[in-house]
């Protein structure tokens, strides 16, 4: 088998036959989103390191506290989802995942965005969306694919000018954080959309001034008006 999904109202842990597909390119073990059920896995088995040719790992609404630093073996991966779970941290390991492009950690305890994200250079989505993620290191700069990067409901207090560095980015969600101001720079992620009908920048629920002026100063007039019919609403 080349895919596999495996569901259960008490699933716990990972049948051992599976680790012995070592064709298996696609593993879910996410229970469907409207079934409102969360499985209770807590622990991702070292031998997930087996499954060589996965290219897809969907982990989301377990109860995982810890990921095995065998991960980083998977060198095909593409696409891991481990959203709703309970992780604290990630293994340095993850840095050695380079064909990752898509990876799904809202809704964890994450309380810093962890340094080998940064190592993905072939990443264009990222969602940490819900944890406790304080600051963004200097070192984000080298997601230079990076085109989503969704940070809804953390504790940002800051911007840091690197992230305005990442030039190729399409959608920033920034809503529900402790923003105050914005870096001088922003204005210079120009493939940010900026149209009214559907904003790929979000910053509801920040305490920003109105317009912040490093931004208005910068970028285009839409920049400058969206802060403004930001502010009236």
């Amino acid at each position: 088998k080349k895919k596999l999904k495996i569901s259960g109202r008490e699933l716990v842990s990972v049948p051992a036959q599976v680790f012995g597909l070592d064709q298996l390119q696609v593993l879910e073990m996410s229970p469907e989103r409207e079934s409102c059920l969360r499985y209770r896995m807590e622990l991702l088995p070292r031998e997930i390191g087996h499954l060589r040719n996965l290219t897809c790992l969907y982990l989301d609404s377990n109860n995982l506290k810890k990921i095995p630093a065998e991960i980083g073996t998977l060198g095909h991966l593409e696409r891991l989802t481990l959203s709703n779970n309970s992780l604290s941290s990630l293994p340095p390991e993850m840095g050695a995942l380079q064909r990752l492009h898509s990876l799904h950690l809202a809704n964890n305890s994450l309380t810093e965005l962890p340094a080998p994200l940064c190592q993905l250079r072939s990443l264009t989505f990222l969602d940490v969306s819900d944890n406790k993620i304080g600051t963004i290191p200097s070192s984000i700069r080298q997601l230079e694919k990076l085109e989503t990067l969704l940070l809804l409901f953390n504790s940002l207090e800051s911007l840091p000018e690197d992230v305005c560095l990442l030039r190729n980015l399409r959608t920033l969600w920034l809503g529900n954080n402790h923003l105050q101001s914005l870096p001088a720079s922003f204005g210079e992620l120009v493939n940010l959309d900026w149209a009214y009908s559907y904003c790929s920048c979000n910053f509801e629920g920040n305490p920003l001034e109105n317009p912040p002026p490093e931004v208005c100063s910068r970028g285009p007039k839409e920049i400058r008006d969206y802060f403004l019919s930001f502010h009236r609403t």
